[in-house]
């Protein structure tokens, strides 16, 4: 962090001791002008969080984790029920958000129910060695109209802990399973080539679990690829579920490349999922698929977040 103080990026400082500009987060996504990066210093912030302004960076300080509890059987401030789709921790509406180095989380418990953590809904979003902890719907990636990255990452829950309509790349990240059940929702529209990418990620389990899936379509044409990650054991055989024998299933775009592992047998698959060839493969990038991203500088964001 010591480089992006010299290069003069930081312009809001969040510190619960008073050390900082601001005690809470709110308090700077409040104050926040486009181009603003918010550096959030270590300790564990209970706040319900919403950005709704674009081009805002957040970088955490190592230990600095954002979280809250909302889960169904609540009611908000507002007299409402909480459910899936206001439960987040911290939601996103605004393009161009930028997070490295933090920890997002919903402490709702094991058997809450429907939690999110991170609710992004907003376009061009990009996370950076962020963590993502919870258990049954923890990332929400909201927003047909949204596209997201995510690099270094690790991701656990229990149902569902991935999903949305959003199109988005995982790179490199850790995905783990803390239930028998399935890690992506997807809701991919018809007219989308593409939803989730999972590419050179680590699919793992706890010790007990032994029959999770891939993923499970949401909506018809769910579009979910998992291209060169090593699944471990936890993942079932046959790879994919069909979501309680619903039709989606028949027209879920659900395939793999070159996966290792003793969860990647391509011989043991469901007949409607796709083993992918290398030139299909080979297609798949994040030029093809985000489109006109400008934003989607990878170089940049590699070098603002150091190993």
């Amino acid at each position: 962090m010591k480089l992006l103080f010299a290069l003069g990026l930081i312009k809001l400082v969040v510190a619960q001791d008073g050390s900082g500009d601001y005690r809470t987060v709110q308090a700077a996504f409040d104050a926040a002008k486009p181009n603003t990066t918010i550096y959030v210093k270590a300790g564990t912030y209970h706040e319900k969080l919403e950005l709704t302004k674009d081009s805002i960076t957040l970088i955490g300080e190592t230990g600095a984790i954002l979280t809250f509890d909302d889960h169904p059987g609540m009611v908000n401030p507002h007299g409402d029920s909480i459910n899936t789709r206001n439960s987040y921790s911290f939601r996103i509406t605004g393009n161009d958000f930028i997070a490295q180095n933090l920890t997002f989380r919903n402490d709702a418990g094991f058997t809450a129910g429907q939690a999110v953590a991170v609710e992004a809904r907003g376009d061009r979003a990009i996370f950076i060695h962020c963590s993502f902890i919870g258990n049954q719907d923890i990332l929400f990636l909201n927003s047909d109209k949204s596209r997201q990255y995510y690099k270094d990452c690790y991701i656990e829950g229990t149902t569902d802990f991935i999903f949305g309509a959003a199109t988005a790349w995982f790179e490199h990240c850790h995905i783990h399973s803390k239930k028998n059940s399935h890690v992506t929702a997807a809701s991919t529209p018809q007219d989308h080539p593409y939803g989730f990418i999972f590419d050179s990620c680590t699919l793992t389990g706890d010790t007990a679990i032994h029959n999770a899936s891939l993923g499970r379509p949401w909506r018809p044409y769910a579009s979910v690829v998992y291209l060169h990650c090593h699944i471990d054991r936890h993942i079932r055989p046959e790879g994919w579920s069909n979501w309680n024998n619903t039709e989606s299933y028949k027209t879920a775009r659900y395939a793999e490349y070159e996966n290792d592992g003793p969860g990647a047998n391509p011989a043991t698959r469901v007949p409607w999922s796709h083993q992918l060839t290398k030139n299909e493969a080979a297609n798949i990038t994040p030029k093809n698929v985000f489109g006109d991203w400008s934003s989607l500088n990878v170089t940049l964001t590699t070098y603002l977040y150091k190993k």
